[in-house]
């Protein structure tokens, strides 16, 4: 082998034991500290990745914030801003866009896709745009199937269409509830505010079976009162407006109303005071309705173009046309009755 002359070693003396060099254990290295692999590449073959170092994890624990907080957080605060400022519209019915989505839908989500779990077919009968008149049946000894529909309307609906319900005068009687419904879109329940809505394309709903179907009683279940005068009929003719009909199945089970107290009712000034299976037995609890399993689908639309304007002062016209609605709503609750297998369940 190449290099520097042999080293002859240290000279052996007398007694002393010659060890060689390959039987001396060398002395124990420290051992360093396992630091991340960098990217090679070996020759001939692919590049080796290097694994990233985990990003660390979201801090979870009852003092973390959930999720997309700050987004939340600062739609609040725009809204009090708004509110503060005055800077919201309200149109000359009293409805204001801002406080209906940033308040009172939100309220109504829980009720509508977690308690009831509603599902809503036919939603492409409703247009995009422009006016039109949803008719639907009425029921539930408290009318929260109005609420619903309009839910169904704004969050399911392409267009997210904000729906003009037409209430009665016992709605606006009440202090806070009736200021509240006028916000949400709410108006008196006559001819000539059904028009103006409707010739200003909006989109109206009326249940025109009234306090005779929110509160008759649970045996006449999904029986559909009279219509009243054809009043809405005539609007849509008046106006040129499609009628949709509208069925809801589900509204029934959430108050199920046994019985009445007509002494009740006339000291407190209302249409009825219901008996439910939880009311007045639970007190307060009892106004909790029943997570029943609801239905609403949205029929095709009635046209009301081909008559004409004239056509909404012939009483004959006005009352085949309510009569075709009616049946129309009645035939499809049969259906969607013999869908839903269960009243709670679906």
């Amino acid at each position: 082998m190449t290099g520097g002359p042999e080293d002859p070693g240290p000279p052996e003396s007398e007694g002393a034991r010659v060890v060689p060099l390959h039987a001396v254990e060398p002395p124990a290295r420290p051992r360093r500290r396992a630091e991340p692999r960098r990217a090679t590449r070996r020759t001939g073959g692919p590049p080796v990745r290097s694994v990233p170092d985990p990003e660390p994890a979201a801090e979870s624990g009852p003092g973390a914030l959930p999720p997309g907080w700050d987004a939340a957080l600062a739609d609040v605060l725009a809204f009090l801003r708004r509110r503060l400022t005055g800077d919201y519209r309200v149109d000359d019915f009293g409805f204001d866009v801002d406080l209906t989505d940033n308040v009172v839908l939100p309220l109504l989500r829980p009720l509508y896709r977690t308690w009831f779990r509603v599902e809503t077919t036919g939603l492409h009968h409703v247009p995009d745009e422009g006016g039109a008149l949803v008719v639907a049946n009425h029921s539930g000894t408290i009318p929260l199937d109005a609420l619903m529909v309009s839910v169904a309307l704004h969050d399911d609906h392409p267009a997210q269409r904000h729906l003009r319900m037409l209430g009665g005068d016992l709605l606006f009687q009440a202090p806070f509830l009736g200021q509240l419904s006028r916000k949400h879109g709410t108006t008196l329940a006559c001819t000539a505010d059904a028009e103006r809505l409707l010739s200003g394309d909006e989109l109206v709903g009326v249940w025109p079976e009234g306090y005779k179907g929110i509160g008759k009683p649970f045996a006449d279940r999904y029986k559909l009162q009279r219509f009243g005068r054809g009043g809405f009929v005539s609007a849509a003719l008046r106006t040129g407006r499609p009628i949709i009909p509208c069925s809801i199945v589900g509204a029934e089970e959430t108050y199920p109303k046994l019985g009445d107290v007509p002494a009740l009712a006339r000291l407190l000034n209302l249409p009825y005071f219901p008996v439910t299976p939880t009311f007045p037995l639970l007190g307060p609890l009892g106004a909790v309705p029943l997570p029943s399993k609801w239905l609403i689908e949205f029929g095709e639309p009635i046209p009301t173009t081909e008559f004409g304007p004239d056509a909404a002062d012939d009483p004959m016209l006005v009352f085949n046309l309510t009569d075709q609605v009616r049946e129309t709503i009645q035939h499809t609750l049969y259906r969607l009755l013999g869908r839903r297998r269960n009243a709670f369940r679906g």
